[in-house]
């Protein structure tokens, strides 16, 4: 987990939130974390998971040294309370923000939960967006990169990236996927349906902060627009 310097992250992109602070110590990594499976209320589950991490850590906000963030893809809903409660810690700290794609994280949650079985292979997350479409990305081992960008494609157009290679894929949309790698005789297994980010698995390193503040990674427009001369903000 990240521990090169004082650290605090979260994830509120699907259906899951999670809070990881992290410091170095002496002999390793420490850590307070904080995770829940929830469908919805993400908005007002954070702040409390927040503040219950950072009791147990020992350091206050204003020694945190960078601010980790999930930008996406996920809910709109979701992706914008994360980044909202970023960008707001950081001009309240002064911490700069670094960021990392929402299957990134689950990529590496299941390299936590299933080490044996991704070894060797390419990992892809592949999550179901609805609309006959998943958000995917692959990632390869011993450092379990990107291979490339988050995507929104259909399951066939997934299983043409992963093409002949021995693969796993997780998240709610890799069984989809393994069955479109079936049928263009592709050997890709199915693995942790119901998966979701846990930042208490970011690597150390895995991060660097950013120049600017966070914005979200919208792979599809919302159903919903804004109202014109609208008098609020909204995190874009």
């Amino acid at each position: 987990m990240l521990a090169a310097m004082n650290t605090l992250a979260f994830d509120t992109c699907f259906a899951a939130c999670s809070v990881a602070a992290t410091w170095r110590m002496p002999d390793g990594v420490a850590g307070a974390y904080r995770f829940e499976r929830l469908e919805r209320g993400h908005a007002e589950r954070l702040t409390p998971m927040i503040g219950e991490a950072m009791s147990e850590a020992p350091f206050g906000f204003s020694d945190i040294g960078m601010i980790i963030v999930t930008t996406g893809p996920g809910t709109f809903t979701g992706q914008r309370v994360g980044i909202a409660a970023a960008r707001a810690l950081s001009l309240a700290t002064g911490a700069p923000v670094g960021t990392l794609s929402s299957l990134a994280v689950m990529a590496y949650t299941a390299v936590a939960e299933i080490p044996d079985e991704v070894e060797g292979k390419v990992l892809a997350v592949a999550v179901d967006a609805r609309r006959g479409e998943i958000y995917f990305q692959r990632f390869a081992g011993p450092a379990w990169s990107a291979l490339g960008e988050p995507e929104l494609v259909t399951p066939a157009a997934a299983a043409d990236r992963l093409g002949a290679s021995d693969a796993v894929v997780v998240g709610s949309g890799a069984e989809v996927v393994a069955e479109a790698s079936r049928k263009v005789g592709g050997s890709v297994s199915a693995r942790i349906v119901a998966l979701e980010p846990d930042v208490r698995f970011i690597p150390d390193g895995a991060v660097r902060p950013g120049s600017v503040l966070p914005r979200p990674l919208y792979l599809r427009p919302p159903d919903a627009k804004p109202q014109d001369g609208a008098s609020l903000g909204r995190v874009s």
